[in-house]
């Protein structure tokens, strides 16, 4: 993922871009840095911006020097909305101020090709939206499956996908602005004292557990044959067979 970003950034180098865009758009990204990432479709009730509401609070936790972290943030806004646009400038702004020290990155161009990098590479995907708004969030069961931490609000697919072993909850069963994003600064913490705990091996024992749980419990129950399953039995063979009852009456009655 951080190849294919970096490749990204090398093109734009040398096409003539300023260099302090090249850094916002990830040129200094690590693979050795637990990553954090936010990608999808950009608009208020997602609140894309809601882990920068403390930013005095993110820098302290992302530029720890024993426990980096690095965000990752990427999604288009629909053409006629406006307040996403104006979140996805912000966004860039904070990207680009020195303060971040490339930490915080915006990859442009989201789409399947993107996505397909940041769902296999990012080690947390973070999902945040308004209570009740989230349709489902398909791209964090991809990101789980393969082995992606997820971290989000009890909404979409999450409140039946989260089993207290295979990621992490923010806040509780309602929205609040402030409360949330003090929930995802105590998640990054607890993640980062996870991620980290590696003794003298490379990996983390905890957190691979963590992985192979959220593969695990995720895999079977979100999947486009699971899909197909619920509706067959839920719906098309109820629906076949009640519509051969009718039929079945209406012969019946013509006799």
């Amino acid at each position: 993922m951080i190849e294919f970003i970096n490749e990204k950034d090398r093109n734009k180098w040398e096409n003539g871009t300023d260099p302090l865009v090249v850094i916002a758009e990830g040129a200094l990204l690590d693979s050795n840095i637990l990553t954090i990432t936010f990608a999808r479709r950009m608009t208020g009730y997602k609140r894309p911006d809601l882990i920068l509401r403390d930013l005095d609070r993110l820098y302290s936790i992302i530029h720890n020097p024993k426990k980096p972290i690095q965000i990752i943030f990427s999604g288009k806004a629909h053409p006629a909305d406006t307040p996403g646009k104006q979140i996805i400038q912000r966004i860039f702004k904070i990207c680009e101020d020195p303060k971040s020290k490339g930490r915080i990155a915006f990859v442009e161009d989201y789409g399947e090709e993107v996505a397909k990098y940041l769902i296999r590479g990012s080690d947390v995907w973070l999902n945040n939206p308004l209570l009740p708004l989230e349709a489902s969030g398909t791209s964090g069961m991809k990101a789980s499956i393969n082995g992606t931490i997820h971290l989000s609000t009890l909404d979409g697919w999450w409140p039946e996908g989260y089993n207290g072993k295979n990621g992490f909850v923010i806040g509780g069963e309602s929205s609040d602005d402030v409360k949330d994003a003090e929930s995802i600064y105590e998640n990054l913490e607890k993640i980062a004292e996870l991620y980290y705990d590696r003794d003298d091996s490379v990996y983390s024992k905890k957190w691979i557990k963590i992985q192979k749980e959220a593969i695990k419990s995720i895999t079977p129950k979100f999947s486009a044959r699971r899909m197909m399953k619920d509706y067959l039995n839920k719906f098309y063979l109820p629906i076949s067979t009640n519509l051969r009852r009718e039929n079945d009456t209406d012969k019946k009655k013509k006799k």
